[in-house]
Parts: structure tokens; sequence; C-alpha cells
């Protein structure tokens, strides 16, 4: 019995398998004419004004008789 399962399945297998080789037909890839262009909108302002902040903090402390 046990035969008869595994020729069923590897009857399956064969037939999955030759149907993705007929689906996957054939693929090109190019390359573009233009350049490829990034935009990258990124706010760093946020991270500077608060190291200066940090930084302006330490500063007042260490020099607490100035100020």
């Amino acid at each position: 019995m046990q035969g008869k399962a595994d020729r069923k399945g590897l009857k399956i297998s064969a037939a999955v398998g030759m149907a993705s080789l007929a689906l996957a037909g054939c693929v090109t890839v190019e390359a573009p004419t233009e350049p490829i262009v990034i935009e990258l909108n990124v706010n760093i302002r946020q991270e500077v004004i608060y190291r200066l902040a940090e930084d302006a903090g330490d500063t007042i402390e260490n020099n607490a008789d100035i100020f």
C-alpha cells in the first residue's frame, strides 16, 4: 500500500514541477536609461537642537560661577 502512495506523491510532484516550469516564462531585466533618483527628506533639526541644548546645559553646570 505504501508503494502506491509514494508513486502518487511522485506523480503529483512531477506535475507541479512541470506546471511551474511552463508558467515561469522568460524574464528580462534591463538597466534604466535615466539615473535613479532617491529623494530623502530628512529633518535633522530636532536632533541638532537637542544636542545643543544638552551641551549648553552641561556648560552651565560646569561653569556655574560665570552664569
